[in-house]
């Protein structure tokens, strides 16, 4: 009998299990990758592209040609999709980052075989009728100007364009005016030279044999093209400080960061421990100082945005307007701390468990792992990364913490932006 009045033992594990992905190669040159679910009978596939930085689009032609996909083929239209896929228990998600978008379908082993033919018509037979395109064109302008007020969206959105710069796909901000600017002939250009680029195939759920040839045959003549992006990191920014000014917002908007490094760098997982202390959990130093002490505001993180060759490092908070620069100073007062103090055993083995706790939690699902894989495969790593990651915190030091801070966290090389 178990006895329920004695507390399981803690024990924190040394390793963690990854099943080895299944790797096919389709006739198109599209690689697939499948971590099968014999528990599950839900199935997940994703057509996963590289966005080409070289490309001469308009700027907002890739986000209406992935998101128009599902508003009609060669041979259904809009309504007709809807209610096929609500038949079949199925859902068709979309995915947009700064460096891939993809289109994702999530349905049941049951009824995969009849729903897989019309996922692979979105991909080469979408024809984007005009009506839908005015009525998406409308909706996204609104959006646009909603967003701009938002001193949160409005602080990122300058952030990036100053971290990156305007010209930079990663800093470019898009305004009402790039949406007039889109056309149907844009769309039906893009979406059969430039969508399906670099293209790759994620995979979960219990499919058998069949099942997967399946694929290989339905997604295997779909036309990609595949190129190279240029491998180039990001320069240091010099100090600056950007500001609008919102004469009626109570609240600033901050936004404080650098460029930081890529994930294979020796140095990665000293400074995701560093910002883990700083501002990355619920317990942190920029929590305790600035919203316990003080009162400055109701959440202030920091966190390490993932890019392939390059990452980079931001602090966000929404704060009460007259204490903005006091906020800032008091960001680089911690800062400063962990340059010069070295972190105590006890703060170490709390933030030590819940990086731990975190890490494992990350992978309780078949889908959870799929997408995991996919994160870091796309940044050319594999799923050693993540026991590395395990390895390094089991062993973390203090001065690890002082190390990281002193070389990588510069003011002078600090991007400030303040909106409110």
């Amino acid at each position: 009998m178990l006895d329920r009045s004695k507390a399981p033992e803690f024990k924190i594990p040394s390793s963690i299990e990854f099943p080895t992905p299944i790797q096919r190669t389709l006739p198109n040159g599209v690689h697939l990758y499948f971590i099968p679910t014999p528990e599950i009978d839900a199935v997940k596939l994703e057509i996963s592209s590289t966005i080409n930085e070289t490309s001469n689009s308009k700027l907002l032609v890739p986000y209406f040609a992935l998101e128009m996909v599902t508003e009609g083929t060669l041979t259904k239209d809009a309504a007709t999709l809807d209610d096929f896929f609500d038949t079949y228990a199925s859902e068709v998600e979309t995915e947009s980052g700064f460096e891939n978008h993809g289109l994702s379908i999530l349905t049941t082993k049951k009824h995969f075989d009849k729903v897989l033919p019309v996922y692979r018509e979105l991909l080469t037979e979408a024809i984007f009728p005009e009506k839908e395109l005015t009525k998406r064109k409308k909706q996204k302008a609104l959006s646009i100007h909603i967003n701009r007020e938002k001193n949160s969206h409005r602080a990122s959105q300058l952030f990036r364009k100053a971290l990156f710069g305007e010209n930079h796909p990663f800093g470019q901000i898009t305004e009402e005016k790039d949406v007039d600017l889109v056309h149907r002939e844009d769309l039906i250009e893009f979406y059969k030279k430039d969508l399906w680029t670099n293209s790759e195939i994620f995979l979960t759920g219990n499919l058998d044999d069949s099942q997967l040839e399946n694929i290989i045959r339905e997604i295997g003549n779909i036309p990609v093209a595949f190129f190279q992006n240029p491998t180039t990191g990001f320069p240091d920014q010099k100090h600056q400080r950007v500001a609008e000014v919102k004469e009626k917002s109570v609240q600033s908007s901050i936004r404080i960061g650098c460029h930081l490094i890529p994930k294979n760098h020796p140095d990665y997982f000293k400074l995701n421990l560093m910002n883990t202390i700083l501002g990355g959990y619920f317990g942190s130093r920029l929590i305790k100082n600035i919203r316990e002490d003080k009162g400055h505001t109701y959440g202030i993180y920091s966190s390490i945005g993932g890019l392939k060759n390059a990452d980079y490092w931001v602090v966000m908070a929404d704060v009460i307007k007259e204490h903005d620069e006091a906020v800032i100073d008091e960001v680089y007062k911690e800062i400063d701390k962990l340059k010069n103090e070295p972190v105590s055993t006890n703060e170490l083995e709390v933030v030590r468990n819940y990086m731990i706790g975190k890490l494992l939690s990350q992978f309780s699902s078949g889908f959870e792992l799929i997408g995991r894989f996919k994160s870091i495969h796309q940044a050319g790593l594999d799923f050693g990364f993540y026991q590395q990651n395990l390895d390094y915190i089991l062993h973390a030091k203090p001065d690890d913490v002082m190390e990281v801070a002193n070389k990588y966290l510069h003011r002078e090389k600090m991007v400030e932006v303040i909106v409110g």
